[in-house]
């Protein structure tokens, strides 16, 4: 008898203002070694992206001290958080955005969450995804990084901040912000690979 092989699923949870760099970068690597990312939130529905960044300001205008969000592409869940078997997939992509403000208060988001950190599969997390990993209760004992404006999320939720541009601990990989998506995701497949047994 064949042996049955490993599910090469991604889930990527995601809700409206979720980043859309630091989500659509995932959604198209994953496919290029083979893994099928999966796009799930609180409903199977368009969702709206934005872009976060500090503008430049002219000369004489007051500068941003923080991010400003404006209107981005729209990216489709084709999965309800309810409807998600967690177990059917090999790894967790959470994005970042101002989506992790209100997404961590989905109860089916959080059992999703607690099960990759329970079965030890690969999770990967970037700038304010760490608001779900905080409210799922997984990151206590770890040390990990996000967006300097996120270190405080990252405390209260029992774990170390340091600010590098990703940290590996355990079967998890952080990293602060979308410039930073080269190395997040060169060490996250480098994890799923592992995970599912290929090179």
């Amino acid at each position: 008898m064949a042996k049955k092989s490993k599910s090469l699923k991604v889930l990527i949870p995601i809700g409206d203002a979720t980043e859309v760099m630091d989500t659509l970068y995932p959604i198209y690597r994953l496919p290029e070694d083979g893994f099928e990312a999966v796009v799930a939130g609180p409903e199977a529905r368009l969702y709206h992206g934005v872009l976060h960044e500090i503008p430049p300001t002219a000369p004489g205008e007051p500068k941003w001290d923080i991010t400003r969000e404006q209107p981005a592409y729209h990216i489709r869940a084709t999965v309800a958080f309810k409807d998600v078997k967690p177990e059917e997939y090999c790894g967790l992509f959470i994005s970042g955005g101002r989506a992790p403000e209100y997404l961590r208060y989905d109860k089916d988001l959080l059992r999703i969450t607690q099960h990759f950190f329970k079965a030890n599969k690969p999770v990967a997390m970037v700038c304010h995804g760490i608001e779900i990993l905080t409210a799922a209760g997984v990151i206590k004992g770890r040390t990990l990084t996000t967006v300097a404006k996120c270190a405080l999320d990252v405390e209260q939720g029992g774990a170390k901040y340091v600010n590098r541009p990703f940290v590996v601990d355990g079967n998890l990989v952080s990293a602060r912000v979308w410039m930073d998506n080269s190395v997040l995701m060169r060490e996250f497949m480098r994890m799923l690979k592992a995970h599912v047994g290929r090179k």
